[in-house]
């Protein structure tokens, strides 16, 4: 089953959608979960996920879920695939206070510009994105970069393929993005640290049985 996600048409981070409840004569401002995600852990809806501990990723037909794990099952990069087309993810200790999607996009930019790339800033439907092409050994690749910030944590993601110039073409990355779930935890975390992703545990025992190396695992 693909699970569909109530898209709003103008530009804007999920986080912003919000509720007002009326209660009596007295009018209460009540937060409601978004209509989409990625979705703190408090306020999700539910559905099938794979857990990855801080990350927990929605199952979509025909999405292959890539993961890079060292051999104690700790995950160092998860990347989502559908046809041609790829996410890579990652999710990030944020402040209570305020988001750093702005501050974290600022630095990509200049870390593209010292690498020789400009980066163009362009209004999507999850905010301010990123958008550029860079030159790797298969020749030039165009990314779009992606950031949610949510109650204590960021997501950000990178669009490869058709959907970094097309974001209807993401299809059913989007439809992962959306059903994100994090789960931040109430330990506190130094601002922009990567929160921890692990293999389940009979697919950390499975993979250390087959491969103790660490190496692409697929789940």
């Amino acid at each position: 089953m693909i699970f569909s996600r109530k898209r709003a048409g103008d530009a804007r981070h999920a986080r912003d959608e919000r509720t007002t409840e009326v209660l009596g004569d007295a009018e209460e401002s009540t937060p409601a979960a978004p209509s989409r995600g990625p979705y703190d852990a408090s306020e999700a809806p539910d559905m099938p996920r794979l857990d990855l501990g801080s990350l927990q990723i929605p199952a979509v037909p025909e999405v292959e879920v890539r993961v890079q794990a060292d051999p104690q099952g700790v995950i160092q990069q998860v990347v989502l695939v559908h046809g041609e087309n790829a996410l890579q993810l990652g999710v990030f200790a944020a402040p209570r206070s305020e988001g750093i999607w702005d501050e974290v996009r600022e630095e990509i930019r200049q870390s593209l510009f010292n690498d020789g790339t400009a980066a163009r800033e362009v209004e999507g439907e999850y905010g301010t994105e990123l958008h550029a092409r860079v030159r790797t050994p298969d020749g030039l690749t165009d990314l779009r970069f992606v950031g949610i910030d949510g109650p204590r944590w960021m997501v950000r993601g990178v669009f490869q393929g058709a959907a970094a110039t097309d974001p209807t073409a993401a299809g059913p990355l989007a439809i992962c993005l959306d059903g994100l779930m994090v789960d931040r935890g109430h330990e506190a975390k130094p601002v922009r640290e990567p929160l921890p992703l692990r293999l389940p545990r009979e697919m950390a025992e499975q993979a250390t049985q087959e491969n103790p190396a660490p190496g692409q695992r697929e789940a």
